[in-house]
């Protein structure tokens, strides 16, 4: 149970970030960008890694231009960010 109120939570947290400022959304995006894998870890150990597989789909795409920036970095390579 504390998994689906946790992921309901999430989802309203993240739909609230985006309805703000850019220059104000970096510190919330990143508290649930570093969240993120962790409910999809417990989704598929609670429910199954089929139920998991396409959280961590949507979890890509919606942060596709952070994660680039983050892998980019951690390789020291300069990022391209797309739209």
């Amino acid at each position: 149970m504390a998994l689906l109120w946790g992921s309901i939570l999430w989802v309203f947290c993240s739909a609230t970030v985006a309805t703000l400022p850019v220059r104000v959304q970096y510190l919330p995006g990143a508290i649930l960008l570093a969240i993120a894998p962790v409910l999809i870890v417990m989704i598929g150990f609670q429910v199954g890694w089929i139920f998991a597989l396409p959280a961590l789909a949507a979890f890509v795409s919606m942060f596709r231009n952070p994660l680039r920036i983050l892998i980019a970095k951690l390789f020291k390579a300069n990022p391209e960010v797309t739209r």
